[in-house]
């Protein structure tokens, strides 16, 4: 036997009553393929166990994928969306684009203004910014590294259809008086005044979102 770089040569050498050599080459290429097809096998999300007997069974006229399919529609998605409405005080603005454009820009225009996405989710039209503080130009992701609640501000925006292909946007901007770990944030969250770097991010937020898609006609 001996191996070579084009391949592998194996025999089972001469008997003593002469019977010829019987030899077999496998080419590099061969390993080659065992690697790959080893490393692209894929890893099941399956659980290593079989369901119960009495489980509901039924048959279907229909492939596997498009069954998983139906089911990925079928089961809602986990909304991202807050379980209160925006402040009646907050920024709002009609935009000539659908909901879900307008959402999308904004995961790219709040990082340029240094914030930080903290949630969004295009279905629902959501994006909520981590806190972020206004005069050091900084988002804060823990309580303790807060130290000045009154220029440490939050920005929501709820991208609302309007008429067919507009969207009616609101933005929340909001700051904390003061800190109270028994009450939820909500309760201690305070609209900033116009006078606000917070309400200025704000106002740069619609005016680039109206630059961007435009204002209908009809809301100027």
């Amino acid at each position: 036997m001996r191996n070579v770089e084009v391949g592998t040569r194996n025999s089972r050498g001469r008997s003593r009553a002469g019977t010829p050599t019987l030899m077999f080459r496998v080419p590099r290429s061969a390993f080659h393929l065992c690697v790959v097809v080893a490393a692209c096998t894929p890893i099941t999300t399956r659980p290593d166990f079989r369901p119960d007997p009495s489980a509901l069974l039924v048959t279907l006229d229909a492939r596997p994928e498009r069954v998983t399919a139906a089911l990925d529609s079928l089961v809602p998605a986990e909304s991202l969306e807050p379980d209160f409405r925006p402040d009646p005080s907050a920024l709002l603005v009609t935009l000539d684009a659908r909901p879900e454009r307008v959402t999308a820009a904004l995961d790219s225009l709040v990082p340029a203004e240094s914030l930080e996405v903290a949630h969004s989710n295009v279905r629902d039209g959501y994006v909520e910014t981590a806190w972020y503080e206004t005069q050091a130009h900084r988002s804060r992701h823990h309580e303790r590294e807060i130290t000045n609640l009154g220029a440490t501000v939050k920005i929501r925006f709820w991208a609302d259809p309007w008429v067919p292909g507009q969207t009616r946007l609101t933005v929340e901007p909001v700051y904390r008086p003061r800190y109270d770990p028994s009450r939820v944030e909500r309760e201690l969250e305070v609209i900033v005044p116009k006078e606000h770097e917070g309400y200025k991010l704000a106002q740069r937020f619609v005016d680039k979102l109206k630059e961007r898609f435009g204002v209908p006609k009809a809301a100027r």
